[in-house]
């Protein structure tokens, strides 16, 4: 039964990467064989365990699971108001020139998602910059360019702060990295963001032309878009100061909200925006993640220390990096802090980075990349997969980064 529960879980993850050729939705194929591994499992369970364990396993997944769906209920349905209301055109209007070369823009869209993304998390930043970049109207190739130079800064700017990236908040609470290292690591991984954007850039000769509106945004409007932005800063305060889950800071703020909206205008079916959410999204967030769960359940993830043992310190880091873009790095981290592994501090500071950006590598390698395929049609597996080689090199020259930087450690 568990080389059944390999295959199909494999398979589920082939049908991805296939998605193009079958022409069957993402959210669809990975929820079914998400679910179909752990009914097998409940059935026939490996190594004769008993449903007690069965169920403690399927709990604790799901609790995962539950956790990431609703901070994506929260922030989605906060982006779904404030982009209906005209606010984030409205910003746009006020912050962008009315023309900019395309290089330009590149620059400054990697630049805002990096630190966006330190301040907030990677799913509300990758949310506002595509958001930003549909509304500029750009062809499909140039757009997908922005998009992943997207994916990779939000992801880049999350692991530099422990409210940016779940791996880093792990890594840190488990003692291995300071506050101070990570500002340390925010500098290669801010290179590498600004070496990424002149790759992918270097074809673009064009200007963007910024037609701008009057948009007339109600104070009532405004007062929500202060309150989102606070609602983020609290997140990140809470989580520092009380050690509050941000998904319980963010769902609070998300019911502060709905009273304000209720109270500043109560005609405004604020309750109706939830339905705006991509709920294909949170299907696909829900089958991939019931999949790496039952690759942990089958231990395929705790082989991965042996790496530090036939591999230099360093060298593991890096491939760990490069197994995140498949495989969840949170249960991945999680596998690698619970292995007793040795490392100095520099060390842990180079893991930090792998596997906070490594999953920026495929479309599927981070909550970024699922939400960026979700929103834009043409960003399917293959079409992030051409742009392979320029992540890869990105990730390799913040990496380099962050090994040098480590040594003032």
């Amino acid at each position: 039964m568990t080389t059944v529960l390999l295959i199909l879980s494999f398979l589920g993850f082939l049908t991805i990467v296939a998605e193009d050729f079958t022409k069957v939705d993402k959210a669809k194929t990975t929820l079914f064989f998400g679910t179909l591994v752990w009914v097998l499992y409940f059935i026939a369970p490996p190594d004769g365990l008993e449903a007690p364990q069965l169920m403690h396993a399927l709990n604790e997944n799901l609790l995962e699971i539950a956790t990431l769906w609703l901070f994506l209920m929260a922030a989605m349905t906060f982006v779904a108001y404030v982009s209906h209301k005209g606010v984030i055109d409205g910003i746009v209007n006020r912050v962008m020139p009315t023309h900019m070369s395309e290089r330009r823009l590149m620059l400054v869209t990697g630049l805002f998602a990096f630190f966006f993304s330190s301040m907030a998390d990677n799913i509300t930043a990758t949310l506002v910059c595509i958001t930003v970049l549909v509304s500029l109207n750009l062809s499909t190739d140039k757009l997908l360019r922005y998009i992943v130079l997207v994916v990779f800064a939000v992801n880049s700017g999350g692991a530099a702060l422990i409210t940016g990236d779940v791996t880093t908040l792990m890594i840190f609470l488990a003692g291995k990295v300071k506050i101070a290292d990570l500002f340390l690591l925010s500098l290669p991984a801010l290179f590498a963001v600004l070496f990424l954007s002149f790759l992918l850039s270097r074809s673009l000769k064009g200007e963007v032309v910024l037609v701008k509106r009057e948009i007339e945004v109600a104070m009532g409007d405004r007062i929500i878009a202060g309150l989102f932005l606070a609602t983020i800063i609290g997140t990140i305060g809470a989580s520092i100061a009380f050690g509050i889950p941000p998904v319980l800071s963010f769902l609070f703020g998300l019911a502060v909200m709905f009273m304000a909206v209720h109270f500043l205008n109560k005609d405004e079916p604020v309750l109706e925006y939830i339905r705006k959410i991509e709920f294909d999204t949170l299907l696909f967030f829900l089958g991939v993640l019931l999949l790496v769960g039952m690759l942990k359940e089958l231990q395929v993830l705790e082989h991965f220390p042996t790496l530090y043992e036939k591999l230099p310190v360093v060298v593991a880091n890096y491939a760990v990096g490069l197994f995140s873009a498949v495989l969840d790095n949170v249960p991945l981290t999680a596998a690698l802090l619970k292995s007793g592994i040795e490392m100095t501090e520099g060390q842990w500071l180079t893991l930090t980075y792998s596997v906070g950006v490594g999953g920026s590598l495929l479309a599927i390698g981070s909550a970024a990349g699922v939400v960026a395929m979700s929103k834009i049609p043409a960003l399917s597996f293959i079409a992030y997969f051409r742009y392979f080689g320029y992540l890869l090199l990105a990730y390799t020259v913040g990496f380099i980064g962050v090994v040098a930087v480590s040594y003032f450690l």
